[in-house]
């Protein structure tokens, strides 16, 4: 369900998918490829819109909530994700059921773990890997892992589409 929000409407790329079973109100902009997948909740409801960029996915059951979040290219939002922080860098994945926490940002290339949680105020440098409540950096992310979160944004680019043409 795509709703406005006073005189805010989601702005969304014409190549873009959105699940009619996903929930995308307030003042966003959803750019090229991009996908949000059933049960995802996406609310722009604050003085500046959430900005995503292209070739996007955010999974099933995940939460995104943001006043002047942005989110750049190639990311991948696992499953049962809670986005609540303010960037996160292109290419970077956010594992199932992590939870990215208020005033916080995430740079490029990043991979988040499942299940960990990167806490309010936090700013997690580009090429970092991150694990653990609260998340701390392990090590930097290998030219594999670089190359395998992007393989994952394009394949989800993909999947998308069949979705699309098939209008569901």
């Amino acid at each position: 369900m795509i709703r406005s929000l006073g005189d805010k409407t989601p702005r969304i790329h014409e190549s873009a998918w959105v699940s009619e079973f996903a929930y995308v109100v307030g003042d966003i902009e959803i750019g090229q490829n991009c996908s949000v997948w059933p049960g995802v909740t996406i609310r722009a409801d604050g003085d500046e819109p959430i900005k995503i960029g292209n070739n996007v996915n955010i999974q099933e059951g995940s939460v995104v909530h943001g006043d002047g979040l942005v989110i750049e290219d190639y990311v991948t939002i696992g499953h049962s994700v809670v986005v609540h922080g303010d960037f996160i860098g292109t290419g970077s994945l956010l594992g199932n059921n992590c939870t990215f926490l208020t005033s916080s940002t995430i740079g490029k290339e990043c991979m988040i773990a499942a299940n960990a949680v990167v806490l309010a105020n936090t700013n997690i440098p580009d090429n970092s890997f991150v694990t653990g409540i609260p998340g701390t950096i392990k090590a930097p992310t290998t030219e594999k892992q670089v190359v395998r979160m992007r393989s994952t944004a394009e394949h989800l680019v993909k999947k998308a589409a069949i979705f699309k043409q098939n209008g569901l």
